[in-house]
């Protein structure tokens, strides 16, 4: 099928699924699915024998027969891809340096929720919603563009590639899409007018998705390829049917009349404790539970002895039984049925235990279990002692007797994908990790609604009030929910290629790539092989977590080894995009430390950062609802690969100032030009002197150049080069454009400082004197209310200091300066159209500070450098092994100075001396550091 053709089919084809018919698949043709299937697994049955193919990062930890169970080759494998890079021959289109790509960074906020079919069709720790994603896809692709995610997680990077060929979906987004394909956004035009502009296709892009975890892979396998939804459906209620025909008698309960049998909808369970008084047993669900206020009482009565207990202070009861699965004895907390919500006629009740009840209980335990279910021994980690210390040692003890019957009779039935999906669909649900809702007791009765508070995202936790739903229940919710989404929107065809690996290494060739969105891990937020090992378990195939970029203590991993790994696939990012190509990484962390890892592991790469927006996916997870110093808001980083022309330049002029200016020059191309939000220009971060000098020597380092100019002749070079406006930078050509737009709103937002240290202090302070100069008497009030926050390793320095070192002083004598003169005359009338030596002019200004243009700026900016490095100076000959309290900017002045040198020595043996956690989230100090120990061999 020529290319054309097959984009037209992607746009224009209605929803379809695979029949017996031929079947094309790159580029040959089989009689039907199942023998293209049999081709492919043979491929992967003969690559499983090779040793060195299992010698690939990342291959997980799983026979050869569980791998090709779980594969389905080429598009998706449980391994190391071998089709990789076919796929890539047959649908990527080589980088050609003649075509012409821009894009300015999507710069605007996203806000997508979570409520979708789609998305809820089967959880998982973190996910971005796919219509978030579809936003930038459509930004920065055409149809038929490779998009690459190499932690793609549960593939909502694929099913956004997908989407974009879908009109409904892109139009839902507030887009508008023309007879031809063409997608349109509303804007404010240069009349304020707003205005319908074409900047996008409609189409389905290819995608490449990669993961570490087996189980993330597996569910990102069955949200993007394409489905019978007759056959599933059929399929799905068969072994519904067949589950409860089977295990049904064990989710039955009496109603109150004694005769009629209700359908247990859940149930819950309570920690038994012991009275350290009386040593009694105390439930802790009729002990602490007051249901008319819906809360869990943080001190109660002993129901014997009435003394006034906690949780804290009362040992837990503990049972021994013989375990049959792992025939072994088994201690652990023990844990009683206290209540029951159940339907009779399509009606919820509930009901407190009764004979009945327990006896069932008992029959369920005496019967012998018929159908397979993991038993795998939960190994140590950062997250799996929270299960083990009551005794949940293996994987099926996260589960009651009759909801392990039931999970195992349906699971064991399923012989399609798709089926197993939606058993691994429920499994968090149907665990013990669920909470129960004390507010809710009584409220909604119907499948997955109302009883439950959820569970401690990113944990293996057990509550002491757990729900036990009725799997049953959750299936044929998750079942309704799933063939929703399906008929909603579908992929038409296998447009994508999935595989089990590291990201450290893929097989992807150079430059293929048209654009990546990615959501990496972030530090130890989440331990995802850990987390994992409850869905990996049923599928037999586990993580290899050698790789896995988190800090662990259990796995021995620090922060240096999860920016190490982050820099490794980084540089498999870098290699595989192609040049002038963009990168979106969503960040979610609230560690600074985290932050700079990955600032500093996207520039070590190659990578050049050009702006930072906020992605809301609106839903909050536990922790960011109870956590005072959680993040609620992800970050969305637009970062570029530069083209091969500003490579090839800065090579002939690297270390040279031209080189400097060229690299300014295509930087700020790449940079938005214009935002707007609430009739209000923003200030665009990426555009103010100081990150584009941070930007220029970042770019400088990363090469291994000396960097030329010095901060304050970078800044008297920009004002010479470049238009300013309201503290940004501009290409002659992005000025006017930037002049037309500012005029259709009413002010420019200014983004909010927070002084932590000497360089966010100077900054606070040229914001401040920029827009109104003062004296010393009245900015020194402000000054003190914004310190609160200053570092407790930074030195303190006095605001007078900070002036006389940075900023210039009017005296009274000769003319009045341009910048105070300007501000005077604009907020004073009297002071308007007055001579610059006027006396009643030159009096108002007299002390007034203010911001001095860029030649005086340099020669105090010389002066200030000698100041400093004369304290580096300090730090480096003191007998110290650690600096406790220490000038920030002095460190950042002598690190600059040494790699001008190229004295690595003395960044590496200061670097020594400053705190790890200052090292750490710093990402200037970390750029020379990092560079300084490649150079000299000790990286």
């Amino acid at each position: 099928m020529k290319r054309k053709h097959h984009e037209q089919m992607l746009l224009c084809k209605p929803l379809a699924t695979k029949k017996g018919g031929p079947v094309e698949c790159l580029g040959m043709t089989f009689p039907n699915d199942e023998e293209r299937r049999k081709h492919f697994l043979g491929i992967l049955r003969e690559k499983l024998k090779d040793p060195e193919f299992r010698k690939i990062e990342g291959f997980p930890i799983g026979s050869d027969e569980d791998i090709l169970a779980l594969s389905d080759p080429p598009y998706y494998t449980a391994c190391p891809n071998p089709c990789i890079a076919d796929f890539i021959k047959h649908y990527g289109k080589p980088y050609d340096p003649s075509k012409t790509y821009s894009r300015e960074p999507f710069a605007a906020d996203v806000s997508e929720g979570k409520n979708d079919p789609i998305y809820n069709a089967h959880s998982y720790h973190t996910k971005v919603p796919h219509k978030a994603i579809m936003r930038y896809i459509l930004h920065y692709t055409e149809p038929g563009d490779v998009v690459f995610d190499g932690f793609c997680g549960t593939g909502m990077t694929g099913v956004a590639a997908h989407l974009c060929g879908d009109r409904g979906t892109v139009e839902s987004l507030g887009y508008k899409v023309d007879g031809n394909g063409t997608v349109f956004h509303e804007i404010t035009d240069e009349n304020e007018k707003m205005v319908w502009r074409p900047f996008s296709r409609l189409g389905a892009r290819y995608v490449l998705l990669n993961d570490l975890s087996p189980v993330a892979t597996f569910i990102s396998y069955n949200y993007n390829a394409p489905v019978d939804v007759v056959e599933f459906e059929r399929e799905a209620k068969a072994n519904l049917k067949y589950a409860e025909t089977e295990c049904g008698w064990m989710f039955e309960t009496l109603h109150s009349d004694g005769k009629t049998k209700g359908f247990i909808n859940y149930t819950i369970w309570s920690d038994v404790f012991l009275c350290p008084e009386c040593s009694n047993e105390v439930i802790f669900w009729y002990a602490a539970v007051d249901k008319n206020a819906g809360k869990v009482r943080d001190e109660f009565s002993c129901p014997n002895c009435h003394a006034l207990l906690t949780k804290r202070k009362m040992a837990r009861a503990w049972v021994t039984s013989y375990d049959p699965r792992i025939e072994r004895t088994v201690r652990q907390a023990k844990q009683v049925m206290v209540h029951i919500n159940y339907i009779v006629g399509g009606k919820g009740y509930d009901k407190v235990p009764d004979k009945f009840d327990f006896e069932l209980l008992n029959k369920i335990e005496e019967v012998a279990s018929k159908y397979w279910f993991p038993t795998d021994e939960i190994p140590n980690g950062d997250k799996t002692g929270e299960p083990t210390r009551i005794g949940i040692s293996h994987v099926h003890h996260f589960y009651t007797k009759r909801n392990l019957s039931a999970l195992a009779s349906i699971l064991n039935k399923s012989s399609s994908s798709l089926c197993k999906w939606l058993v691994t669909g429920v499994m968090q649900r149907a665990s013990k990790q669920h909470q129960i809702a004390i507010s809710r007791i009584g409220g909604p009765k119907e499948g997955e609604g109302g009883a439950t508070a959820g569970h401690r995202r990113g944990t293996l936790y057990i509550p002491s009030n757990q729900v036990e739903f009725n799997p049953f229940l959750l299936i044929k919710e998750r079942l309704k929910m799933s063939l929703k989404a399906f008929r909603k929107a579908r992929p038409v065809e296998d447009n994508h290629i999935i595989e089990t690996a590291s990201t450290t290494r893929n097989r992807i060739q150079n430059n293929f790539v048209d654009y990546i969105f990615t959501d990496p891990p972030f530090g130890g937020n989440i331990m995802y092989s850990e987390l994992n090992l409850l869905w990996e378990s049923v599928l037999k195939v586990r993580t290899n977590s050698n790789l896995e970029a988190i800090t662990n203590k259990t796995q021995k991993k620090l922060l240096i080894d999860y920016q190490t790994l982050m820099c490794r696939c980084f540089g498999e990012y870098y290699r595989t995009l192609k040049p002038g190509r963009w990168m979106t990484v969503e960040f979610h962390n609230s560690q600074n430390s985290v932050w700079s890892s990955i600032q500093e592991a996207l520039q070590r790469a190659g990578f050049v950062i050009a702006d930072v927006r906020i992605l809301d996916k609106k839903i909050k997870t536990h922790t960011q609802r109870t956590a005072g110093g959680s993040v609620n808001k992800d970050l969305a980083i637009s970062a570029y690969k530069p083209n091969d022309g500003l490579e090839d330049r800065f090579r002939l002029e690297a270390g040279s100032e031209e080189g400097v200016w060229d690299f300014i020059r295509t930087h700020l191309k790449q940079l938005p030009v214009f935002v707007s939000k609430d009739s209000q220009a923003e200030v665009i971060a990426e555009r103010q002197n100081y990150l584009l000098f941070d930007r220029m020597v970042a770019f400088h380092v990363q090469r291994e150049e000396t960097v030329p100019l010095s901060a304050a002749e970078f800044y008297a070079g920009l004002d010479q080069r470049f238009s300013e406006r309201d503290g940004m930078y501009f290409l002659s050509d992005q000025v006017a454009e930037y002049d037309k737009k500012r005029m259709t709103v009413r002010e420019v937002l200014q983004l909010q400082l927070f002084v932590t240290d000497e360089s966010s202090a100077i900054r606070w302070l040229k914001q401040h004197l920029s827009r109104k100069p003062q004296t010393f008497q009245e900015i020194h009030p402000q000054f003190l209310k914004e310190i609160g926050g200053w570092q407790k390793h930074e030195k303190p320095l006095e605001l007078s200091d900070l002036l006389e070192q940075n900023f210039l002083r009017y005296d009274g004598k000769d003319e009045v300066p341009n910048q105070i003169h300007s501000y005077l005359s604009t907020n004073f009338k009297e002071l308007r159209n007055l001579p610059k030596d006027d006396e009643s002019l030159r009096a108002k200004a007299k002390d007034r500070w203010y911001v001095p243009d860029s030649n005086k700026a340099g020669d105090l900016e010389k002066l200030r450098e000698r100041s400093l490095l004369k304290e580096f100076e300090d730090y480096r000959t003191s007998s110290q092994k650690r600096l406790k309290v220490f000038r920030l900017e002095a460190v950042r002045a002598g690190f600059k100075k040494a790699w001008q040198e190229r004295d690595y020595t003395t960044i590496i043996t200061v670097a020594r001396k400053v705190p790890e956690n200052v090292l750490q989230e710093d990402p200037k100090l970390l750029i020379w550091y990092d560079q300084a120990l490649t150079r000299s061999g000790d990286g």
